[in-house]
């Protein structure tokens, strides 16, 4: 893990789940310092580790700063900040919606680097991803890669617009999971199974073939024609699904509205 002084802001879930991956993966408590005004249960074992805690910005000489604080929060909680950065100071957003510019609007000058992590980060099991500003160089991008990767892979994007597209798939995605688990379970009660049993057998198999694929090397549709006996029960479902393009259709016009809705909040 990297060597350097980081102070983040904002100890919640989100934050917490970073923290507590960077400490995993060896960092020390000791670098760590948390600007938080209250220290909430995903917080208080880091802090037990070891790791600083202020209800408000220090004085320091930090290299690295983690924005971790909810979007309508950072024009109050972020301008504090400049009394503990220098010019090349690392910023790693991870605020939804808000755009480097306006990281820029409010601390100036920087290496910024805007991530979009998504929920399942907090078991270690997200993806982010990230952009890199202007004056973010090689050694920014591996120093922020070190630590959004505590909690999963790192994808790169060239253009700040394709966060909004990030967003859409998997910053927004596991919303889509959870609905198509709560359908399953409908569907399950709709055909006589019991509704706890047909919620288990819903979350273990939304959960196992998720796994599936991580673990699998063929591709999503591969892993579907492997589970699909011609004119079978799979085949059935799939010709109300993939009939028409209609489910493909679907998730397409959703994403459109999550990318539209990521762009007009970056707007303000």
């Amino acid at each position: 893990m990297i060597d350097a002084r980081i102070l983040l802001l904002g100890g919640g879930n989100m934050g917490s789940a970073l923290l507590g991956g960077w400490l995993e993966k060896g960092l020390s408590p000791a670098s760590v310092t948390v600007v938080d005004p209250a220290v909430g249960p995903a917080l208080q074992p880091l802090i037990d580790k070891g790791v600083g805690h202020r209800t408000a910005v220090p004085e320091g000489d930090f290299d690295i700063v983690v924005l971790a604080v909810k979007p309508q929060m950072m024009t109050a909680a972020v301008p504090p900040l400049k009394a503990a950065m220098r010019p090349e100071t690392l910023v790693v957003s991870i605020a939804a919606g808000t755009t480097v510019a306006a990281i820029e609007d409010l601390l100036g000058p920087h290496p910024v680097v805007r991530a979009m992590p998504n929920t399942p980060a907090l078991i270690g099991r997200g993806i982010t991803g990230a952009y890199g500003n202007e004056r973010t160089g090689e050694k920014d991008r591996d120093a922020a890669g070190q630590l959004l990767e505590a909690s999963g892979p790192v994808e790169w994007v060239g253009e700040e617009a394709l966060i909004d597209a990030v967003t859409a798939v998997s910053g927004s995605g596991p919303a889509y999971v959870f609905h198509l688990a709560e359908c399953m379970a409908k569907a399950g009660e709709a055909l006589g199974l019991p509704a706890d049993l047909a919620m288990r057998l819903a979350r273990h198999t939304v959960a196992g073939a998720g796994e599936l694929m991580i673990r699998s090397d063929d591709a999503p549709s591969q892993l579907r024609k492997n589970v699909t006996s011609p004119n079978g029960t799979t085949q059935a479902a799939l010709d109300v699904l993939m009939g028409e393009d209609r489910l493909a259709l679907l998730m397409e016009e959703a994403m459109r509205a999550a990318r539209d809705r990521a762009e007009e909040l970056a707007k303000g």
